[in-house]
């Protein structure tokens, strides 16, 4: 199937359209399925808005975000955005992986909001619900206009991804930061191969994020570095968290954010699944670190802060670093194995991206 006539203004199919028994979306034009995406149906919804508002009450650093998709071909284990898709009255495992909503009128609507008199050219955040940059971008290219319009319009803005087709869009991107402000901000979590690609199975290696790094720095754009979720007893070890930022300080990052996991709502049984299957010897101390809500115990993120604050000052992350208050308050550092355990996050250098990004919606 070819990809040519997928807009919105494009003729509905008839029958066979792929599309769930009783799905019922707003602005749904068509679903979608190819032989590219193997057990993906794309669902092309015409958005009635563009920009979403983050609540006041958020502790985000900014107050808009633009989400070109929902659902994620990135398939993270761990996502914080899975609980979004049962508003669709979809599930937050496999439908978030395979039944991707695609606003393909995103474009347009977005130059109209932002030529209204109103609108304040305040900060716009992309990637702070899923990602921008995943695969499904190559075929719709909803990116180049969402960019284009946004520094038309003197609004500064941000990108988080995961998604190496970024690189596609860094000429684009650097003409936009003549214009506007313009962060670029890479998630790079798990450096050892066998367990991103288990954990994380759509998204590009470790190492193809990394050139990423280096694109952009060479592009002449800064580029923060997300160093989250750190997975307790996988990923915090300080072999794994000095390679990853030490690889990070060499690729040109200008800074990092890092951030223990935290497992809201049908998000934890979705991991616990995973763990049960990859990780049997995890499952008990999990329970007891995630067991009486999403986030870890203050006491795990202060050993953690301990661990990573050092690493940071030696690869030139620390500049800007601050402790949370809860994190100011307790002088103890426990290990995981010592006990009960971080709410909240860890939050370093000149260029972090969003200290704990919230879900937002249409």
């Amino acid at each position: 199937m070819r990809w040519d006539g997928q807009r919105v203004d494009a003729a509905a199919p008839v029958g066979g359209d792929g599309a769930l028994p009783g799905l019922q979306l707003a602005g749904l034009v068509r679903s979608v399925r190819t032989p590219e995406f193997a057990g993906v149906t794309f669902h092309e919804v015409a958005c009635k808005s563009a920009l979403n508002k983050v609540p006041e009450s958020s502790s985000m650093p900014f107050r808009w975000t633009v989400n070109p998709s929902r659902g994620c071909l990135h398939a993270c284990t761990y996502c914080y955005a899975r609980p979004t898709h049962e508003y669709l009255d979809l599930g937050a495992g496999r439908d978030f992986e395979t039944q991707i909503v695609v606003k393909t009128n995103v474009v347009e609507v977005l130059r109209v909001e932002l030529a209204r008199a109103g609108w304040r050219r305040e900060h716009v955040a992309l990637g702070t619900n899923t990602d921008p940059y995943q695969r499904l971008e190559g075929r719709y290219r909803l990116m180049p206009g969402i960019i284009e319009a946004l520094a038309a319009s003197g609004t500064p803005f941000s990108i988080l991804t995961k998604g190496t087709l970024l690189r596609r869009d860094l000429p684009l991107l650097a003409e936009a930061a003549r214009a506007v402000p313009v962060g670029i901000g890479v998630s790079l979590a798990v450096l050892e191969h066998d367990l991103q690609q288990s954990i994380e199975p759509g998204t590009p290696t470790a190492k193809a994020r990394l050139e990423l790094v280096r694109a952009v720095r060479e592009a002449g754009l800064p580029c923060g570095a997300f160093v989250a979720p750190v997975i307790p007893w996988l990923t915090d070890t300080e072999e794994h968290l000095e390679a990853l930022l030490g690889e990070l300080a060499a690729a040109g990052a200008t800074g990092a954010t890092v951030l223990p996991m935290h497992l809201r709502g049908s998000v934890k049984p979705w991991f616990f699944q995973w763990l049960a299957g990859e990780h049997p010897e995890l499952v008990a101390r999990y329970r007891r670190l995630y067991g009486h809500g999403a986030y870890v115990p203050t006491e795990y993120k202060d050993w953690l802060w301990a661990r990573v604050r050092p690493l940071l000052s030696r690869h030139g992350f620390a500049s800007r670093a601050e402790r949370s208050p809860a994190q100011r308050r307790s002088g103890g550092a426990l290990r995981p194995e010592e006990g009960s355990y971080p709410t909240g996050s860890i939050v370093v250098g000149p260029e972090a991206v969003a200290a704990a990004p919230q879900p937002t919606l249409f």
